[in-house]
């Protein structure tokens, strides 16, 4: 199961990105494609048990889930497929110039504000 090690990975890139002083994280929102080859309720449960001890721990993982989105040459305009076919689903033309559906990124990180040190 590769989802440990990306719920590792993100979970080490959000501390990476947190000002000094954070030590509560309470949402990460993260982009997810079709095309990604994780499995989304696999990276939940990974998440919850990558953040133990962390300042993560016991936060939301919000995930978007884009679908794979092609350019399609006859029609000229991008199309959001509802399969994996990469044929256009207006024309049916195939292509595999795909514009989306690969992502898996950290969008967002919700924190609470560093304690302000005592002068």
């Amino acid at each position: 199961m590769h989802e440990l090690s990306i719920a590792q990975s993100l979970v080490s890139l959000v501390q990476q990105q947190l000002p000094e002083g954070v030590t509560r994280v309470t949402v990460v929102d993260m982009r997810l494609g079709a095309l990604a080859g994780v499995v989304r309720g696999a990276l939940e449960f990974c998440y919850d048990i990558a953040t133990e001890g962390t300042p993560l721990q016991g936060s939301t993982l919000r995930i978007v889930e884009l679908p794979i989105v092609i350019h399609c040459p006859e029609c000229q305009a991008d199309q959001a497929l509802e399969g994996v076919a990469f044929r256009c689903p207006v024309c049916g033309t195939l292509s595999g110039d795909i514009r989306q559906g690969r992502e898996l990124d950290l969008a967002s990180i919700e924190y609470d504000e560093p304690e302000a040190a005592s002068a």
